[in-house]
């Protein structure tokens, strides 16, 4: 094609320099890469089981973050929160008759939108409700869900808005009825 590259760093044009030398930039460039994206990670985790961890509270329905930075709940989004957990436990709805239920009193997301059936299965399996902190549970490029070991709780972290017990019956209730897209019964594990 006839197209190079000029690399500043190093000055090399890929038109003129020989394939092996362009092939080693590119493996030392990718390997620092690499590098840098495990040292960051690293120091996540770190700052994480050290108890200083970092949450997105503009998509944390009740909460707020206070200017001493820590988070505090908005007494107005909690009881949607409680309501949702109270209808899901205790009134045995569906996630899908919750939404509508929401919906139908006019109640919003924190983004001010109406409720959509998985917003609500997120507030549901989010233990930050019940003041613990949940991190390294998705795969980030792929979303794909980590075995359970693999993530971090900090419990207790800020002020809960639920109890822990009905965030526990909660997932119990999830659990036992979850079923994937497109699975058949047979497809589907019970343990």
């Amino acid at each position: 094609m006839g197209i190079g590259v000029y690399i500043e760093l190093g000055g090399i044009n890929t038109l003129a320099s020989p394939d092996s030398i362009v092939d080693l930039y590119t493996a030392f460039d990718q390997a620092e890469s690499q590098n840098k994206s495990d040292n960051i990670k690293f120091g996540l985790r770190q700052r994480m089981k050290s108890g200083k961890t970092m949450l997105n509270h503009s998509q944390f329905l009740g909460y707020t973050k206070g200017p001493d930075g820590v988070l505090q709940v908005v007494p107005e989004e909690a009881e949607i929160v409680r309501l949702i957990f109270d209808k899901y436990v205790n009134g045995r709805m569906s996630i899908f008759a919750i939404t509508k239920y929401l919906n139908s009193l006019g109640l919003k997301t924190n983004r001010g939108k109406p409720f959509e059936k998985r917003s609500v299965e997120y507030i549901l399996q989010n233990p930050g409700y019940a003041g613990d902190v949940r991190w390294n549970r998705t795969v980030n490029e792929t979303k794909e869900v980590r075995d359970p070991s693999e993530w971090i709780i900090r419990p207790g972290h800020h002020p809960a808005i639920i109890s822990k017990d009905l965030f526990l019956a909660a997932q119990k209730r999830f659990h036992a009825e979850y079923r994937p897209k497109n699975a058949k019964l047979a497809e589907v594990s019970t343990e």
